[in-house]
């Protein structure tokens, strides 16, 4: 009996203990560090992602974020931009593909510097972002 009580005890405190952590999604980038790094590229989710509102429609337990962004200089110096954003479905505690929702931005200009081609880069990140997120919770 002492143990059933004990028992209780602990997993009353676990509850308590996870149910005061913040709700936090998966959020993996696999950028080209060439044209954004991983710092800037978790910054751009962190400032797009609404956890909290998200969180009550879609579990973090159940669902993660993934992007990509590609591409670089071609040899006649024009900056070219593959972004994707995707969200996709846990399973056993890992994301599984196919994604439920996925969003692509391209872009390509000429004579820009390595600093403007980034710059292009994180702004198609955030388009991409943007579109995945559109729809899921409303304003």
């Amino acid at each position: 009996m002492r143990f059933l009580l004990a028992l209780a005890v602990a997993m009353t405190a676990a509850v308590s203990a996870v149910s005061a952590a913040p709700l936090q999604f998966v959020v993996v980038d696999q950028s080209s560090e060439a044209l954004i790094s991983k710092a800037q590229a978790e910054s751009v989710w962190a400032g797009l992602l609404p956890t909290e509102r998200l969180a009550k429609l879609y579990k973090p337990s159940q669902w993660g974020f993934a992007s990509a962004v590609e591409g670089g200089f071609t040899s006649s110096g024009v900056c070219v931009v593959t972004a994707r954003a995707m969200m996709l479905p846990i399973w056993r505690g890992k994301m599984q593909y196919p994604p439920s929702r996925k969003s692509t931005a391209f872009d390509a200009k000429p004579n820009l510097s390595q600093a403007q081609c980034t710059e292009l880069a994180t702004v198609r990140l955030k388009e991409a972002i943007e579109s995945v997120l559109s729809g899921l919770i409303k304003d």
